[in-house]
């Protein structure tokens, strides 16, 4: 006999009464500002393609001729056998972008996080400090160490001051943090970190996958955008977003890479990445690097789009990049004009809790470089029509 199950249908039907549940859209094609979404002409504005190079020929070329030279797989992790010159091809064009030493390719930055943070500390005697609203990848890998756990006030660096303080003895001491926040859009105080920790002796790790490709000169990362090179020594990226591809990015010093190369079970045990993908890494870093108009284009539509929704009377909170909130308060408000916004041929999702507080629920955008001036007024007009029929402005 199976199983019992039950348990699950319970949790299911709870989630379905609370409308929580997720009920992911199908894309019938390229990630593409103007896309096929569920049978239908669409307008993306939630997915985290930036820089809009998923189809840039160079970079989808790059994956096309590595696949023919190389196949379909590696074979093996690359601990054994599964190291390619493409995959340290890729890891070198990575570092000298972000002006590190060294870098490593993970399969993903979710597994970067839970992979590198247990290798950074041991038992209790150790502290691992958190912004409370860093991303849940960062929350699973802390929840795999056996270290002492504080959390400070989200970007409150007097919080961050008075735990290091009572703290003081603690044999190793690392402050993490998101470096843009993925439900408001706002940047981490980083320059401010780097100095506390320099002043109470705490390493620094810093999750810039919303960064990556969107802050800093030439869209190098949050380490650039503060320039405090070699003063935080885990930098976490991703390819997965403004990149355009797939895959996790540590940088650091040659040491950091050492060190995560011989201690991250996640990237022990791993399977390495196709030939296509880490080909398709080096591309969208050389092309980010050769056609910096992405970049420009990405933040001039950022700049135009909040601008143009706070002169209509929307709410875009704190943020500050590309990714962009309409706050609505109540999750049922947030849902309804998710829906009323995808009815008119936009995809804006809602974020409810308890993925945020319950009054701070939102339709959360996210800018790209593909977007023309023409797609982004057909959206503020959408906007404006159905935020108005639901009393935002």
């Amino acid at each position: 006999m199976p199983g019992d199950l039950s348990w699950m249908q319970a949790r299911y039907d709870e989630l379905e009464e609370r409308s929580l549940l997720w009920e992911p859209p199908t894309l019938e094609g390229p990630s593409v500002p103007r896309c096929q979404m569920n049978g239908r002409p669409t307008i993306m504005l939630s997915a985290n393609n930036y820089l809009n190079l998923t189809t840039h020929p160079k970079v989808v070329d790059a994956a096309v001729e590595a696949t023919k030279t190389y196949g379909a797989g590696s074979g093996s992790v690359r601990a054994i056998a599964g190291t390619m010159d493409l995959h340290l091809e890729a890891e070198k064009e990575v570092a000298s972008f972000k002006r590190a030493e060294a870098a490593l390719i993970y399969s993903a930055g979710y597994t970067a996080n839970v992979g590198l943070i247990p290798s950074l500390v041991r038992g209790s005697e150790d502290l691992i400090i958190s912004d409370e609203l860093n991303h849940g990848s960062i929350i699973d890998g802390v929840r795999l160490t056996k270290a002492s756990r504080a959390v400070y006030a989200h970007n409150d660096m007097g919080a961050l001051e008075e735990v290091l303080i009572a703290n003081k003895n603690a044999e190793r001491k690392l402050i993490i943090t998101d470096g843009v926040f993925s439900m408001d859009g706002d940047i981490a105080p980083l320059g401010d970190i780097v100095a506390l920790a320099e002043e109470y002796d705490a390493m620094i790790m810093v999750d810039d996958c919303h960064g990556e490709g969107v802050l800093g000169e030439g869209g190098r990362g949050i380490v650039d955008h503060f320039n405090v090179h070699g003063k935080v020594e885990f930098e976490i990226g991703s390819f997965s977003k403004a990149l355009g591809v797939q895959g996790g990015i540590m940088a650091g010093s040659e040491l950091s890479r050492q060190h995560a190369l011989n201690h991250s079970r996640s990237w022990l045990l791993s399977g390495s990445q196709p030939p296509g993908v880490a080909a398709a890494q080096r591309a969208a870093i050389q092309v980010l690097q050769e056609e910096p108009e992405h970049h420009q284009r990405l933040w001039d539509n950022t700049a135009y789009f909040r601008n143009e929704l706070q002169s209509l009377g929307f709410d875009t909170g704190v943020s500050e990049t590309p990714i962009i909130p309409v706050m609505c308060g109540p999750s049922k408000t947030a849902k309804a004009l998710s829906n009323a916004l995808g009815a008119e041929g936009v995809m804006a999702g809602a974020i409810v809790f308890p993925m945020v507080a319950r009054d701070k629920a939102r339709v959360r955008t996210q800018m790209s470089a593909g977007l023309t001036r023409d797609d982004l007024d057909e959206v503020l007009r959408i906007f404006e029509r159905v935020g108005a029929d639901l009393g935002l402005i």
